[in-house]
């Protein structure tokens, strides 16, 4: 089978298709055949931590796909399911999921939208209910807004009753997240919001920040949060990893600060947030009300050409590949 890697050498990264034999699934695996697969930002940044210097690595970290084979202690998914979920490795033409993180496809969704959905949708779950503990009517902050992680947290967030503000350096993108529920728009890439920000939410802040930029932004998120508001950084795109912090609002207005990462965690503690997420929010992407926002559907051929894309921030929501 073809799959993609990623070698790297000091601060450069070279990708490369690589001819190798399929691995059988272990007792806790499936084996799926690859339909489509999305990009993340994430994995392709060296400074994230997720390549060691001097190694290889398959690439693609989630897919939807047919189940080909199953471990011996698979017991809910059996072959030729339909199936979506993080999985490493996504980029190629078959992959091997853990049966805790796969999950059944919604006869509604596409190949590509499936493909779209498990890695960023449980990201996002994680930050605003998870940790986040996001309540109808409050108010969210996400600077970076038309990024994968942005547009899915506004789905989600809107999905679950909440008022979104976002931040992006396009007005043109933020007009389009218009019809996705976007309550306001603020078109800067720069850490200047704080004004625009309590006036929209009556002086008192926003309750949950989804920083999805960097340590850039740090700052003017914790200025703009309420009393006991919550902030979570998912990334840091740019590459910006330190700032100031104030100790004075942290207390005063009882703030809590998390961070959202798989890198440390085992597969016991990724998989632990998979029934909460199949039993809340599995519903709602089933009847459309959260719904992945896909802006361009590459041949797997061209995974050079989708990263490009994604690296000059060509797009709103997520890049795809297919033709696996």
């Amino acid at each position: 089978m073809q799959s993609y890697w990623m070698r790297i050498d000091g601060d450069k990264a070279a990708i490369e298709i690589r001819e190798l034999e399929r691995t059988a699934p272990g007792a806790q695996q499936i084996e799926i055949r690859v339909r489509a697969a999305a990009l993340n930002r994430g994995e392709f940044i060296l400074s994230h931590g997720l390549h060691k210097p001097g190694a290889a690595k398959a690439i693609g970290m989630e897919a939807a796909g047919e189940v080909v084979a199953c471990g011996e202690s698979v017991k809910n998914f059996k072959i030729g399911d339909r199936v979506m979920g993080r999985c490493s490795g996504a980029f190629a033409e078959y992959a091997l999921m853990d049966q805790r993180e796969a999950m059944p496809m919604s006869n509604n969704l596409s190949w590509e939208q499936a493909a779209a959905l498990p890695l960023t949708a449980m990201v996002v779950f994680d930050m605003v209910v998870i940790q986040g503990h996001l309540r109808a009517g409050e108010w969210v902050l996400i600077p970076g807004v038309t990024s994968g992680v942005g547009v899915t947290a506004l789905a989600m967030a809107k999905a679950l009753g909440a008022k979104v503000i976002g931040t992006s350096g396009s007005q043109a993108k933020l007009d389009r997240l218009q019809s996705e529920g976007l309550d306001l728009g603020l078109c800067t890439r720069k850490p200047d919001f704080y004004e625009a920000v309590m006036s929209a939410t009556e002086g008192k802040g926003v309750n949950l920040v989804i920083n999805t930029v960097g340590g850039s932004m740090f700052a003017e998120c914790i200025r703009v949060m309420a009393f006991e508001g919550r902030l979570a950084t998912v990334g840091y795109v740019d590459n910006v990893l330190n700032a100031d912090i104030d100790i004075q609002a942290l207390h005063t207005k009882r703030l809590t600060l998390f961070g959202v990462s798989n890198k440390l965690r085992t597969p016991e503690q990724r998989s632990e947030a998979v029934p909460a997420f199949k039993e809340q929010i599995l519903p709602l992407i089933n009847e459309g009300k959260i719904k992945p926002i896909i802006e361009r559907v590459f041949p797997f051929q061209d995974l050079i050409a989708a990263k490009e894309m994604m690296d000059t921030n060509q797009h709103l929501g997520k890049i795809v590949l297919n033709g696996f």
